[in-house]
């Protein structure tokens, strides 16, 4: 194709969608690590509470401030919140493998429009 000539329409609408699959997987990548770290960070938060004596003080964050808590509430806390954060990470998980099935669908898709049929070829000889 010259560069003088315009891309068609149908062309145009299937890179359109191709792109905005591109960001969703992009957007759900950076998802999977955001959660991954917050895991990780409460998994050394749950360890580190494990370690102290049933009897010293602790606090957990309450938006701005520190609110005094007891030790077995936090480790409930805690581990539910491991637990939410691998089923979030699950289900992006399928999203991620459901977008990737997508993207080779539409470039797929995409090459085989781009792609001169047999047919195209005999009418132009």
């Amino acid at each position: 194709m010259s560069s003088n000539q315009q891309i068609p329409p149908l062309v145009q609408e299937q890179l359109a969608k191709l792109q905005q699959t591109q960001q969703n997987f992009q957007s759900i990548q950076m998802q999977k690590q955001q959660l991954e770290s917050e895991k990780h960070e409460t998994e050394k938060a749950l360890e580190e509470l494990k370690k102290a004596s049933d009897d010293e003080s602790v606090f957990k964050h309450a938006g701005t401030i520190m609110i005094k808590s007891n030790k077995k509430d936090l480790i409930d806390e805690l581990e539910e919140q491991i637990e939410l954060a691998k089923t979030k990470a699950s289900l992006l998980v399928k999203q991620e493998e459901r977008l990737k099935i997508a993207l080779k669908e539409q470039e797929t898709k995409i090459q085989e429009i781009m792609r001169p049929s047999s047919t195209d070829t005999k009418t132009s000889k």
